[in-house]
C-alpha cells in the first residue's frame, strides 16, 4: 500500500498542524485546525477561545430552531444541521413541511458522510458548513464544467467506452450530481471518500473528474454489456463498494498523469 493510499482527509490535517500520532477520532484536530475551511484563524493561541464562540453559536442557533419548532429532540441529526445552515444563511423556509430543494439534498448527503467521520456534533456541523460553503463559493464556477472535463479525459483514456455511452444516449444521463455536486457522498464508503475530499479541501475539485473516469474504466466490461442508458446510470449510482479504494488510488494516479503534480488548482 502506498503512502498516499494510507492517508485520508483527516490525517492530512494532523500533519499540517504538527499533530502526528494523535487519535483521529478527536475531531477537533481533524479539519478545525486548518485555515483552508475558514473554521479557525491561523493563530493557534486563539483556537480555544474561537472554538468556544463556535460552540456558543451552535447552541444559540439550535435553541432558536427549537423555539420556532423547526426541530425537536426527535429530528434526525443531519436534518438539524440542514436547518441550522438554512437559518444562518437566511434560507430557512416558512415551514419545515416545505419540500427540500436540490441544494438541500446535496447538503444532507454531505452531512451524512461527515457524520460518519466526526463524533462531536459541534465539530461536525462546522466542518459540513464550511465544506459546503467551499463548494458553493470557491468551486461555484468549476463544478458545472466537470461533466465536460469528464468526457474529455474519458476520451483520452478509452474512446471506445465513450462512444458506447454516446451510442446508448447515456452520456448526458450519468450521475453527475452524485459525482460532482455531492462529491461522491453516498457513492463511496468513508475510507475512500476521505482521500477524495482531502484533495477537494486542499484546493482541487478536478480530482472528482478522475474518480468518475476511473469508475468507468474499472467497470468497463459491465458498462459495455449494458445498452440502456437507465441501466447504466443505475449501475453507476450503486457501484460495488469493495472496489472503491483501488478506484481512488488509480484516480489519483490519473490525476497526476494528466495534471502533473497539482498544487491546489481547481
Amino acid at each position: 500500500m502506498t503512502e498516499d493510499s494510507q492517508r485520508n482527509f483527516r490525517s492530512v490535517y494532523y500533519e499540517k498542524v504538527g499533530f502526528r500520532g494523535v487519535e483521529e477520532k478527536k475531531s477537533l484536530e481533524i479539519l478545525l485546525k486548518d485555515d483552508r475551511l475558514g473554521i479557525l484563524p491561523p493563530h493557534h493561541e486563539s483556537h480555544a477561545q474561537v472554538m468556544m464562540y463556535r460552540k456558543e453559536q451552535y447552541c444559540d442557533v439550535l435553541h432558536a430552531l427549537h423555539v420556532v419548532r423547526f426541530v425537536s429532540d426527535a429530528t434526525p441529526q443531519v436534518e438539524v444541521y440542514l436547518r441550522m445552515y438554512q437559518l444562518e444563511s437566511g434560507k430557512l423556509p416558512r415551514s419545515p413541511s416545505f419540500p427540500l430543494e436540490p441544494e438541500d439534498e446535496v447538503f444532507l448527503a454531505i452531512a451524512k458522510a461527515v457524520e460518519e467521520m466526526v463524533e462531536d456534533s459541534v465539530d461536525c456541523y462546522w466542518i459540513i458548513r464550511c465544506f459546503v460553503n467551499q463548494l458553493n463559493n470557491k468551486y461555484r464556477e468549476s463544478l458545472p464544467q466537470l461533466p465536460k472535463a469528464f468526457e474529455q479525459y474519458l476520451n483520452l483514456e478509452d474512446s471506445r467506452l465513450l462512444s458506447h455511452l454516446k451510442t446508448c444516449s447515456a452520456l448526458s444521463r450519468l450521475p453527475y450530481d452524485l459525482w460532482f455536486k455531492r462529491c461522491f457522498a453516498g457513492c463511496l464508503p468513508e475510507s475512500s471518500l476521505q482521500r477524495v475530499w482531502d484533495k477537494v479541501v486542499s484546493g482541487s475539485c478536478k480530482i472528482l473528474v478522475f474518480v468518475a473516469v476511473e469508475i468507468l474504466l474499472t467497470f468497463k466490461i459491465k458498462v459495455m454489456a449494458l445498452n440502456n442508458a437507465e441501466k447504466i446510470t443505475k449501475f453507476l449510482e450503486n457501484i460495488p463498494q469493495d472496489s472503491s479504494d483501488a478506484i481512488v488510488s488509480k484516480a489519483i494516479d490519473l490525476w497526476h498523469k494528466h495534471c502533473g503534480t497539482p498544487v491546489h488548482s481547481a
